[in-house]
């Protein structure tokens, strides 16, 4: 039973990083009619603002793949969570802050 449970987890984590990753590919192309938001999607904000917002969602993106990646953090998280799941889990985590970053993302009134 645990085996099964650890399969569909970790089928139910890769889903939501493809859809995740779908929508980075959809973000990026600028799709508005396909996802609910893009890079360009929505009124500009004010720059310094909108700079910071995206530099944090980007810095929490990079964060938690380069904390969730450390063999040490591996080692602790493994006390947490079963070894099985460990790789699923981190999908999911580097998922979800994708999301994150997709779903607040400013649109910037000019091109860095």
């Amino acid at each position: 039973m645990k085996r099964l449970t650890a399969l569909i987890y970790g089928i139910i984590c890769y889903l939501i990083f493809f859809a995740s990753f779908l929508w980075l590919v959809l973000f990026l192309g600028n799709f508005e009619a396909w996802v609910p938001t893009t890079v360009n999607s929505g009124a500009a904000g004010v720059m310094p603002e909108a700079l910071l917002v995206n530099i944090g969602l980007i810095l929490l993106f990079g964060l938690q793949h380069t904390v969730m990646a450390r063999k040490s953090f591996k080692e602790k998280w493994t006390n947490v969570v079963a070894k099985p799941v460990e790789r699923s889990t981190y999908v999911l985590f580097s998922s979800v802050a994708l999301i994150l970053l997709l779903w607040f993302w400013q649109p910037m009134p000019a091109i860095i």
